[in-house]
């Protein structure tokens, strides 16, 4: 059976979600698993594919970066799925799908992973020299802070008698930033309270 796992970072990125459940179905995904957290946080929707499947059956991702965050996670993944008789499957490896159950799958996905984290690497370097060059010249300012920028149209529809899921759409922030903004305008959500 090919169990399909879908994920997105952030709530937002719904149309990346969907791209993902349409490829994996396309693939012949019997079932998908999706979620749409942090890599870095508890993905519950994960553990519950892995612990679905069996022997013989395959994992099916679109890419790599939608399993693990670097190589080592990735490898234990990867580790654990093999020893239980599970194959992975990466839709979108470049050009190619790299199917993990044969020697030279497993092969191509460590030297990539390596490489992709490697990449994200020096990337992180070349952007704080970049924050640093610009703060010595004193032209850093940073982030611009879109949900406090925000805070107040927020805090306007929410008096208007507006859900936060409905603000948090309405004014493009996150749900935890709608509370944040109630929060310190001494507003509380009672629809949330038990």
């Amino acid at each position: 059976m090919q169990v399909g796992y879908a994920r997105t970072s952030t709530e937002e990125q719904v149309a990346g979600l969907e791209a993902q459940v349409r490829d994996l179905e396309a693939a012949g995904c019997e079932r998908v698993y999706r979620e749409q957290v942090s890599a870095l946080g508890d993905r519950p929707e994960l553990a519950n594919a892995l612990s679905f499947l069996r022997s013989g059956d395959t994992l099916v991702i679109t890419k790599i970066d939608r399993l693990a965050r670097n190589t080592r996670a990735l490898g234990d993944v990867v580790d654990d799925l093999h020893k239980r008789g599970i194959g992975l499957k990466v839709l979108q490896f470049g050009k190619e799908t790299v199917d993990t159950t044969g020697a030279y799958g497993r092969l191509m996905l460590n030297m990539f992973a390596a490489f992709a984290e490697f990449e994200r690497d020096l990337m992180k370097e070349r952007q704080k020299e970049g924050i640093a060059k610009a703060k010595a010249e004193q032209k850093y300012k940073g982030r611009k802070p879109t949900a406090r920028a925000k805070a107040g149209e927020a805090i306007e529809l929410f008096r208007q008698g507006r859900s936060v899921s409905e603000i948090a759409k309405a004014v493009g922030i996150g749900r935890g930033s709608v509370y944040r903004a109630l929060e310190a305008a001494g507003l509380k959500d009672s629809s949330s309270s038990p």
